[in-house]
């Protein structure tokens, strides 16, 4: 694996205790920018080498003066010496990027296509599944693995594998998937969208009693989103939020949020609150109006 790819993600994993744990013998090759095929051709060359693992970097960036080996170079490499390619994708979207307005991410398809021995990605995240973890490839390399002990020890149950295949199934048409799948579709919003529904949510609140949104201080801002899920580190989505000017009662208006039932959690920057639309569900819209409007009114 290329020293560039020794990924860490969330909750402290990195990928050399994970190789670790699982028994395997971690070799590096190339450097943190640079990693050519014969940097892998020479860690294979000097032999004891049982795989080759490529990992994407998707929750974080290298740029400058770089350089990486493709994974199609890597499977060639390892076809020429009998050694097979896994590749860790991480949060694995299904779907062309550009559909959703985002910069390229590669997909499981796109690895399977180059004949990787093993694609690896999350059922959950980008593709909006259960939490789960997703195996695909050669049926010889995904073979051993379901022969492994831990496989069975670890396997999903039926109620995962139902709802992975339940969402999977909503692939088959792309733009179904983006309307229904709750990730996809707070991704593809539009930011016009969204400052309609904010400013809504702040009409609902004003009829609530007069001078409530006076109370809060309250605007309709641009803002920005990020995508999440270890994935897209540079990328921004123009969002709208609603702002409440809290000033020195911050963390206690946090507090009130926290503690409405149910529980609406915002974010902090210098003395305002923000709630962005585009992480609330447009049939959460009414609960969020009350949340705020029962702030307004301890706050007047």
């Amino acid at each position: 694996v290329s020293h560039g790819e020794l990924v860490e993600i969330g909750g402290g994993f990195r990928i050399p205790e994970v190789v670790e744990a699982a028994g395997a013998r971690l070799v590096t090759v190339g450097t943190t920018n640079r990693t050519r095929p014969a940097d892998y051709a020479r860690a294979i060359e000097r032999g004891d080498v049982a795989a080759i693992l490529k990992v994407h970097r998707s929750n974080f960036s290298i740029s400058g003066f770089t350089e990486e080996t493709k994974l199609a170079e890597l499977v060639e490499l390892g076809g020429a010496h009998g050694v097979p390619v896994i590749h860790d994708l991480g949060s694995g979207l299904l779907m062309d990027s550009a559909a959703l307005g985002l910069p390229y991410e590669p997909t499981p398809a796109e690895s399977i296509a180059t004949s990787a021995d093993l694609v690896a990605f999350s059922g959950d995240k980008l593709v909006g599944g259960p939490q789960a973890g997703v195996l695909a490839g050669t049926g010889k390399c995904v073979a051993r693995v379901r022969g492994h002990p831990l496989c069975r020890a670890l396997r999903s149950d039926k109620v995962t594998l139902a709802g992975l295949e339940a969402t999977l199934s909503l692939y088959r048409d792309p733009e179904r998937a983006r309307e229904r799948i709750p990730a996809l579709r707070m991704i593809g919003t539009p930011r016009g969208r969204l400052e309609r529904r904010a400013e809504a949510v702040l009409a609902a609140v004003g009829s609530r009693g007069a001078g409530l949104r006076r109370a809060l201080r309250a605007e309709v801002v641009a803002t920005d989103s990020l995508v999440g899920g270890g994935t897209f580190p540079d990328a921004r989505i123009p969002s709208a939020a609603i702002s409440l000017g809290a000033g020195d009662e911050a963390e206690e208006w946090l507090a009130r949020l926290r503690a409405h039932k149910p529980p609406v959690v915002a974010r902090q920057r210098r003395g305002r609150l923000f709630l962005d639309l585009r992480t609330i569900a447009p049939e959460e819209d009414s609960v969020v109006a009350a949340a705020l409007a029962a702030l307004a009114g301890s706050a007047s």
